[in-house]
């Protein structure tokens, strides 16, 4: 069974870029905030403080998302609603910036968030298999016998038969075979 290892392994993965990300954007704002750079203008102190608060505003987010991996690895079920959210949002985001990795970075960025987005989508992949493979179907009850229940057969309905009289009610019905040729 390898959907535990995948979710631990991204847990692990997801924690370690959360701390890593928020390092990195927090170490910007004080380089910025020690250097008094301005870029086209801009205010040193704006661009000092929008680079730290990016790095608790990324950090967490990282961090929530390696948080619904763990919930998912120790519950082996998985992940619905805001956290299949989160995760899909990871891996669009890891998408993203391993396209801009590649031109900025270089190939070996753009390697790294690719195996971080495989990573992602791999869990939400092995997940989205149901568990039980003998699964009843949806209309299926326990106590049918394991079959659904049949609909009721139609009731045969007479047809005039060219009688003049008209006896299509009280007639019953009569089944009459086609002559044969020896």
């Amino acid at each position: 069974m390898v959907r535990r290892p995948v979710a631990w392994i991204v847990t692990v993965v997801l924690l370690a870029e959360a701390v890593g990300i928020a390092a990195v954007n927090w170490l910007l704002g004080v380089v910025v905030d020690n250097q008094r750079m301005s870029l086209a203008g801009l205010d040193p102190d704006v661009m000092a403080t929008s680079s730290k608060v990016g790095a608790v505003v990324f950090g967490l987010y990282f961090a929530f998302c390696a948080l619904v991996a763990l919930l998912v690895a120790v519950r082996d079920r998985a992940p619905a609603g805001l956290g299949r959210v989160l995760l899909i949002s990871a891996a669009v985001v890891h998408g993203l910036l391993g396209a801009v990795a590649w031109g900025l970075v270089g190939p070996g960025a753009f390697v790294a968030m690719m195996v971080v987005l495989a990573l992602l989508v791999l869990l939400l992949v092995t997940y989205d298999r149901p568990r039980d493979t003998g699964a009843r179907p949806a209309g299926d009850t326990p106590g049918a016998g394991g079959a659904p229940e049949a609909a009721p057969e139609p009731k045969p309905t007479s047809t005039p038969t060219g009688d003049p009289q008209d006896r299509t009610a009280d007639t019953p019905n009569i089944t009459r075979t086609a002559p044969t040729t020896p």
